[in-house]
């Protein structure tokens, strides 16, 4: 079979000339990301902090905040936007995000009842308690849309995860309208936050985002031949059942693992699917190194964004990505809809 550089060398080097653009675009977020804040330091001071550390409170910030922050957006971001081309390609459905399997709703869900039962909030136990809900709840919706003749099919997935969603997100809502004290205490995180998340949290999550990155990157092919029909796909011999299965739980392990960190953030893994396809065409071996990219760009940016617009003071992130994202959706519904 001759490879994507013997047939079309042209698209061969757009592709990498726009993944390079990418790349170079990550570069300069996570040294602006690490430059600007509330803060003000200088470059000279920058890298000394890196080649001739003294404690000093200005080193302190790079090294122990404004670096490990870049760090954890970048994957958060890598996370989200693989885990939405992961569902956009599994479903079919441009309209597909991790919040279809329902789990932003379960983590969120999960870290309210704690609080409200509990009373506590320390990070470490919201980052479990998250993660553990969004495995929950993605559960709850594939269980669902296994359910009656043909087994699990996009359309019975999405609707599944989109009414497991409202149920969730009633009850969240519900509960925090009944305690002030819990939404005063989440309210941050429910946004979509960056702020305060702990390094070594960060490295505990690490391996299974790392896992769900590379479990992604082993499906690009069969989610290539998935994409043309599952009749189709099961004639060339793929086990499609295995295939949606482990597909389903790359993305939980990545959007679990992102929503446990940051919280909901969303149209991440909504938007850069679609970048990464309009760079990149339909092949989901490039596809999702891109959206990687791309969703890494996203968030750094948009974190960035959110700490310098209002400084000293800071927005959530999840507030700048639904700035961006929101119009990018009521486009893509109306060019949808003109397609009929």
């Amino acid at each position: 079979m001759m490879n994507a550089t013997s047939t079309n060398p042209q698209r061969y080097n757009t592709r990498i000339l726009s993944l390079a653009i990418a790349v170079l675009l990550l570069l300069l977020g996570i040294f602006a990301s690490i430059t600007y804040g509330a803060a003000d330091i200088s470059t000279s001071q920058i890298l000394t902090a890196f080649t001739n550390f003294d404690d000093s409170t200005e080193h302190i910030i790079i090294r122990s905040m404004r670096l490990p922050r870049t760090l954890i957006a970048s994957m958060v971001g890598a996370s989200l936007a693989i885990a939405g081309a992961l569902m956009q390609g599994l479903t079919q459905n441009p309209l597909a995000a991790p919040g279809i399997l329902g789990i932003n709703a379960g983590a969120a869900l999960a870290v309210v009842v704690m609080v409200f039962g509990l009373g506590i909030s320390t990070p470490a136990l919201i980052t479990l308690v998250a993660f553990l809900g969004a495995l929950l709840a993605a559960i709850a919706v594939y269980s669902l849309g296994s359910l009656g003749q043909g087994g699990t099919t996009p359309l019975k997935l999405t609707i599944a995860g989109a009414a497991l969603t409202a149920l969730l997100s009633s009850i969240t809502t519900g509960v925090l309208i009944l305690s002030e004290r819990t939404l005063e205490e989440v309210r941050f995180w429910l946004a979509g936050s960056l702020a305060g998340v702990n390094f070594n949290l960060f490295l505990t999550v690490l391996p299974w985002m790392i896992v769900g990155l590379l479990t992604a990157f082993a499906l690009s092919r069969q989610i290539n031949v998935l994409s043309l029909g599952e009749s189709v796909a099961t004639g060339l011999g793929q086990q499609t059942g295995w295939i949606k299965l482990i597909t389903a739980s790359s993305v939980v392990i990545l959007a679990g693992s992102a929503v446990a960190l940051a919280g909901p953030i969303g149209f991440v893994g909504l938007v850069v699917p679609h970048l990464a396809r309009g760079a990149m065409g339909i092949d989901h071996r490039w596809v999702l190194p891109c959206a990687a990219v791309f969703g890494a760009d996203l968030l750094v940016w948009a974190d960035l964004a959110a700490r310098c617009l209002i400084r000293p003071q800071e927005l959530p992130v999840g507030v700048m990505t639904a700035m961006l994202g929101a119009p990018f959706l009521l486009y893509l519904v109306h060019w949808r809809v003109k397609r009929g």
